[in-house]
């Protein structure tokens, strides 16, 4: 068999492997460190999965919410809104070991005027 008649097999069985992988990742529940100065608390609903390249957070509330991922060096990330069922990924903790300490609400996104 022609390495272009496996590819396909290939990319299959990495991909399979890449699902089990990430369901091998401990989940962790949104209210790790939110609601700490005051602000609204993310819902448990949802979930954040850190690793080293990337951190998945997991909308599985029925409603949709707006939030950031916290680091312990305190990087500044964008806010993102997810709709119910939508899948984010925010960075990692990469080499310098920048760990996800937990999620944080933001105030919902206004349209321009």
């Amino acid at each position: 068999m022609s390495f272009s008649r496996r590819l396909p097999l290939v990319a299959g069985l990495l991909t399979v492997l890449a699902a089990l992988l990430a369901s091998l990742a401990p989940a962790h529940s949104a209210d790790a460190a939110d609601g700490q100065d005051g602000s609204p608390s993310v819902p448990d609903c949802v979930r954040f999965y850190p690793s080293w390249r990337y951190t998945t957070v997991d909308n599985a509330c029925t409603e949709q919410v707006t939030l950031t991922v916290e680091y312990t060096d305190g990087q500044e990330v964008p806010c993102r809104t997810l709709l119910p069922g939508d899948l984010a990924t925010f960075p990692g903790y990469g080499p310098q070991l920048n760990y996800v300490t937990g999620l944080r609400a933001c105030p919902p996104e206004t349209s321009p005027e």
